[in-house]
């Protein structure tokens, strides 16, 4: 069984790092931790290392967290130093008692692979976080109400008054932070991995690690003062609190609610609320550590007395227009169709060449072929042909088409010089090589080299707005691309899509969506609902693209988009073969 690192190197899992990157790679399904501990599965993955499900083999196999502190370092001062900060964390855990954070039970120094590894034995907690329980919602085009909200921050306050009281700042908070338990439905508090105990001399705990200073929180939901400078406050904590009551009544991530040129979040615009709670959540999320509450106690006394807006009670209210839903993420707001410039081509060309979202270098670029009704593409170094034009093509070779250097960066390129062709072998070899792995999975052309480029082109901003050529100076970027390649064609096999699945990669809408949904409601999927489609189609897409439906609020439809919807429409296939 093949085991992959976050960057999806692929590994025996029998290895403990991987062979290309050196990471430590996830402990399998079975293995036993310590003589005690049996994974069940792999529950998360962060900055220093991940969580697993276990069941404890002394007491009557109960289940709890494993949590693994896996510093990636080789010198023995800075493996000591990880060593201090771990027990660190652990000494402040085990005097964290609170019914609504998960319970310490352990630390352990386990040998594996020659190398030390750090792991925290922790309850575990059955429920659903609030990211999760959001993603939801909207699905369903709804948010968390004021009310909701409200009754949330009333639950979650005395957790923070308690660790507070203990001198520990969480410094983490954010919606999948924090579980909606199944037994009593109360809010849990999780992930202490970067708590800070005050009074500290130096800012974070993991302030010196391998040389490299880390600062932890995420972005938009810590403050100012957290990410900038490294130092946390209560207060912090406060702020991020609010922030996460702002994203679940709104749908909306922080980014999309802050205007960072104003320095102001935007209330009465996507924000809106009754006056009592827009005042404090105003006071949590000042700029100013100093103008923030001081105590969880003093916010808990302003919302003693609140009372709902006059709207009627809901238990959810309608999501904001933009609003990062499942068919938001999926279909979002295609691109500026683009205009070619070249020549007088036909209707039909045009058409197709209007239709494609060619980068701002490539758009003068629509080269007419076969009475003007092929497009050749030339992109980020790809050279390909468009197969959704001409279905004859079944072969496609590295470029006999070079577009000139942009001079100063200006989008109006001059007159095509002469194409310039790579001369290495290899570099060929391995181009028709991914050419040939794409047709064999049958995987449309406009699709794959879309997808690529954006994956490129998010990896390489810099490379916008200037022309790879088949020159030796570009071959660093030309072999990026095709790493770029060969890993997509590697998930789209991970992914075991059926071939109707692959074929209609670029081809699926919001229509797809709506059908399936009409089908589970007529029952036509067996017990299966849409919320199940949702949540086993997002377990599978994160499985291989990990951390990119949190990175965009809506996953592009053209590319990563259509990826999802292959997925769901794989799980619907299965779905109809068995009723």
């Amino acid at each position: 069984m093949d085991v992959y690192c976050s960057k999806q190197h692929v590994n025996n899992e029998s290895n403990r790092f991987c062979t290309q990157c050196g990471e430590p790679l996830p402990l399998r399904v079975g293995q036993v931790v310590d003589n005690r501990y049996r994974i069940i599965r792999h529950l998360g993955q962060g900055g220093f290392g991940r969580t697993y499900l276990a069941e404890d083999l002394h007491q009557s196999q109960l289940q709890c967290v494993l949590k693994e502190f896996a510093p990636q370092v080789e010198e023995q001062q800075d493996l000591e130093k990880a060593k201090e900060l771990f027990e660190r964390e652990a000494s402040v855990l085990k005097k964290l008692q609170h019914p609504q954070i998960p319970r310490f039970h352990a630390s352990l120094q386990v040998q594996l692979s020659h190398k030390d590894f750090f792991f925290l034995v922790q309850d575990y907690v059955e429920g659903d976080n609030y990211w999760d329980l959001l993603e939801n919602r909207t699905t369903e085009g709804q948010t968390f109400s004021e009310e909701e909200v409200v009754k949330l921050l009333q639950q979650m306050l005395p957790i923070l008054s308690y660790i507070h009281s203990c001198n520990v700042v969480h410094r983490d908070i954010s919606p999948d932070n924090v579980i909606l338990r199944h037994s009593d439905n109360l809010p849990v508090l999780i992930d202490f991995g970067g708590v800070k105990q005050l009074p500290a001399s130096k800012g974070f705990w993991f302030t010196q690690l391998g040389g490299i200073r880390t600062i932890l929180g995420k972005k938009g939901y810590a403050p100012e003062e957290q990410l900038r400078q490294g130092k946390a406050f209560p207060s912090s904590d406060l702020y991020s609190l609010a922030v996460t009551a702002l994203v679940l009544l709104t749908g909306l991530e922080p980014q999309r609610l802050y205007d960072s040129y104003q320095g102001t979040w935007r209330w009465g615009e996507q924000i809106k609320v009754s006056p009592k709670l827009e005042a404090v959540l105003k006071r949590m999320l000042a700029y100013k550590p100093s103008d923030r509450y001081q105590k969880a106690d003093d916010v808990l006394k302003d919302l003693k007395y609140y009372t709902p807006a006059p709207n009627p009670a809901k238990t959810a209210k309608p999501v904001n227009t933009g609003i990062t839903k499942l068919k938001t993420m999926v279909v979002a707001p295609g691109r500026k169709r683009v205009k070619t410039l070249v020549g007088k081509l036909h209707n039909q060309t045009q058409a197709v060449a209007q239709a494609l979202p060619l980068p701002v270098w490539l758009r003068p670029f629509a080269l007419s072929l076969i009475s003007t009704s092929v497009i050749v593409l030339t992109l980020a170094g790809t050279w390909a042909v468009v197969n959704g034009v001409i279905q004859a093509v079944s072969s496609i070779s590295i470029p006999t088409i070079s577009l000139p250097k942009i001079p100063g960066g200006s989008d109006s390129p001059k007159k095509p010089t002469a194409p310039e062709k790579p001369t290495d072998s290899n570099e060929v070899n391995r181009g028709n090589q991914i050419i040939r792995r794409r047709q064999q999975l049958e995987i449309p052309e406009v699709f794959f080299t879309l997808m690529v480029n954006q994956i490129f082109y998010t990896k390489n901003p810099e490379a916008k707005g200037r022309i790879l050529t088949g020159s030796s100076e570009d071959a660093a970027l030309r072999n990026e691309w095709f790493a770029i390649a060969e890993d997509l064609l590697n998930k789209l096999e991970r992914a075991d899509l059926n071939t109707s699945a692959r074929r209609n990669l670029g081809k699926y809408s919001e229509q797809d969506y709506d059908n399936w949904r009409r089908q589970a409601q007529a029952g036509q999927l067996g017990n299966y609902t849409i919320k199940q489609l949702n949540g086993d189609t997002n377990k599978k897409f994160d499985g291989l693209f990990p951390g990119q439906r949190r990175r965009n609020e809506k996953l592009d439809k053209q590319t990563f988009g259509q990826i999802w919807y292959a997925l769901a429409a794989e799980q619907v296939s299965q779905l109809g073969s068995t009723n």
